[in-house]
Order: C-alpha cells, then structure tokens, then sequence
C-alpha cells in the first residue's frame, strides 16, 4: 500500500498540471485532489473500522486495499479531471485501512508494546516510500500515466498475497454483536470519543498537528518543482528520503527511545522537531537553496516517525479491547478532517501568500500542540491513573 501511495506522489503536481490551464491554480486544483481523497476517508473510516470490530479485520483490509488499486486504475486511465477526482474518491472510501491495521495489531499485541510495533508498521511504509517514490519518479520518464498503473498492479498483487497468507487477527469471541449506526457515523463517533477525557485532548492534538503535514504532503512536491525547478525523479528522490528516515526512527530508533523516555516525551520531541523543520523548508527558498529543503524533509520524517506511533500508543492504551477498530477509527477520521482542511488551507495560502507560507503557518500551529500537551498531558496521565482501567474508557 505504501509503495502505491509512494509511486504517486512525485508525479501529481505533473498530473494535476495537464489538466489545469492556470498555473495559478495548480495549488488548490492539488489541494482538492489531496481533499477529496481526505473527505471520503473522513466518511468512511468509522464505518470500516466498527465493520472490523464485528467481522473481522482480514475482510476489511482486503476490501481496502481492492479499492485502492481500482482507485489507481482510474487515475491512470485519466482523460479528464473529473475521471482523476473519481479515482480519488473511490481510493478515499476504502482508505481507512491504517486504522484497521492498527486495530490489527492492537489485537495481537500487549498494550505496553503496541508502540513498539506500530514503529514498526512505520518503519514497514517508509520502506514502500523509498521504493515507491523511485519507481514513480523513473516510470514517470515512459508517460505520466505509467506510474498509476503501476501502483494499481502492485496494489492487486497485494490483494493476491493477502488473501493467500494473511490470517485473521481477532477471534469471533471478541468481535461485536452488533454494529450501531451512531458508530458508522463519522460526527457521532467523533463526539462519543470527545466526551472520553484521556482521548479528548490527545485527538485534538492529533488534529493540530495533522494540518500542517497534510499541506506539507500535498504541496511539498509542487514548492520543490516551483521554488528549485525540480522534476519528477529529483521529487522521488526527497520523498525516498523521507522512507529511509522512517525506517531508522521507527524501525531502529523508536522503542529505544519510549523505553528510556516514555510516550509523552517522545511525543513532544516528535513535535520539536517538526516545529524546526518547517522553518528550514521555508529558509530553502529565501537562501535559494536546495540543503535546507532536504535537511527539513529529513528532520521532519525523524519528528512524524517518533510522534506518529508514540500518539497512536498513548491513544490505544485507553482504548477498550473490543473498541480498538471504532477508537483507531475516530483516529483516522480526526486524521482524515485534518487533511480535507490541510491541504486546501495550504493550496490557497501558497497560490495567495507565497510558497512559504503554508510552512510558516505550519510552525505556528506545531508551537500551539506543543504548548497544549504540555499543559494537558500531565492531567490527562493522572485522570487516566486515578481511573484504574483506562483502556476500558470506550465500549460498546
């Protein structure tokens, strides 16, 4: 899956470009691309993972995945701006399996471990992110298009190899009676979740941090190729970059780092250092330069592989063992809310304020998460202490 998302990623702005007359207007036209793709998984990533919950996960995530290589296909097969829209849209309704994988390994795993392998998972996707970057950047020399079914032919064989070897995580035992429709509902299990105190603010700090890298993921190849005159293969390049990040942070790095310091405090250090790294992306165009561009891509790859698992830990932890697909599942929707409003902030802001700005305003939101954890994650640890099972706070 990470591949496919990888292999795509260089080529968009270059995508997005033949479509759209105005040069202007290539930001927000990617923004919406990005948006789209958001608003689906925002509708229906609840759905998928209360469906986990009482199904199973092995179903969900073939489904997910047969989806997304359907999504490829029609992007691939272009024509028009509408059939690349539709590609999105189809990839963005079945695009919520990261919360099914996390509920996945929540199911297998004890929770004081849960980070260590969600690192993992991380460490799994920047693997596919250094791969896929490379093949799209170099597939894109044959035709644009090249690159989309490429990512929708190794998408299928990921259905094939899933339905061969994958076995089921959670035992009808521990599956749900029933589904409720409050819990396919994206706002009503948004504000059940809410209502939860420990996972009140840790989810809004999940959201805080969430827009600024959904603009960044959005608009990061288009300000390279518009401030540096990169192409398609220099993009694949940096986005590799970020895979090979991950794969040291989180495969290496990650559960030394929470054995030695804890959740929160990897957290925050996750947040340090994307707050750095937006300033030097931002530097990379007044110093005409292409190092603080990639010294920000790599320290911000460092700060999203320590933050990312460590928060989706401290959030599993107080999730109830039958409720981990519906609580991983408000996660991605929070997630999801972030990178419908993310990328068109950041489209407009780029396209009406300049190249920096979404990485300015980036800084400022990154300095308020961190201002907020400070203040709250010391009263959200103790509430979760004083209430003796935390992980039983959501049930159905």
């Amino acid at each position: 899956g990470s591949v496919g998302i990888g292999i795509i990623n260089p080529v968009a702005p270059f995508l997005v470009a033949q479509y759209v007359d105005d040069a202007s207007a290539v930001g927000m036209t990617l923004g919406w691309l990005v948006s789209i793709y958001a608003i689906c998984q925002f509708i229906a990533a609840p759905g998928l993972g209360a469906l986990s919950d009482r199904f199973g996960r092995r179903p969900i995530l073939l489904i997910c995945l047969l989806g997304s290589a359907v999504g490829y296909l029609l992007m691939g097969i272009g024509g028009a701006l509408w059939v690349i829209f539709l590609g999105r849209i189809v990839d963005g309704i079945t695009g919520g399996d990261i919360s099914v994988i996390y509920a996945y390994i929540a199911d297998i795993t004890p929770p004081q471990d849960r980070s260590k392998f969600y690192g993992w998972v991380g460490a799994v996707f920047g693997i596919g992110f250094i791969i896929g970057p490379f093949l799209g950047g170099m597939a894109a020399k044959f035709g644009i298009a090249v690159p989309l079914y490429l990512a929708a032919a190794i998408t299928f064989a990921n259905v094939l190899y899933g339905l061969v070897a994958m076995p089921e995580s959670l035992a009808h035992a521990r599956r749900t009676a029933s589904i409720q429709a409050t819990e396919l509902n994206p706002f009503a299990l948004l504000a059940n979740i809410f209502s939860i105190q420990p996972l009140r603010w840790l989810l809004l700090a999940v959201f805080l941090y969430s827009l600024p890298f959904a603009a960044l993921q959005s608009n990061l190849g288009l300000f390279a190729k518009d401030s540096l005159g990169w192409d398609a293969a220099a993009i694949g390049l940096i986005f590799g970059l970020v895979g090979i990040t991950d794969i040291i942070v989180q495969g290496l790095l990650l559960e030394r780092l929470i054995r030695r310091f804890g959740e929160t405090r990897v957290v925050l250090g996750g947040l340090l250092g994307e707050l750095v790294s937006y300033f030097l992306i931002a530097a990379s165009v007044y110093l005409a330069s292409p190092v603080p561009l990639v010294a920000g891509t790599i320290l911000f790859a460092m700060g999203d592989g320590l933050l990312g698992p460590s928060m989706t830990g401290l959030i599993s932890r107080r999730a109830g063992a039958r409720s981990q697909g519906m609580v991983q599942g408000g996660n991605q929707s929070i997630q999801s809310l972030a990178r419908i409003i993310g990328p068109l902030l950041g489209g407009y802001i780029y396209d009406a304020w300049g190249h920096t700005s979404p990485y300015l305003g980036g800084a400022v939101i990154i300095l308020l998460t961190v201002l907020m954890m400070v203040v709250t994650v010391p009263t959200v640890e103790s509430t979760t202490l004083s209430t003796g099972e935390p992980s039983e706070a959501v049930t159905h």
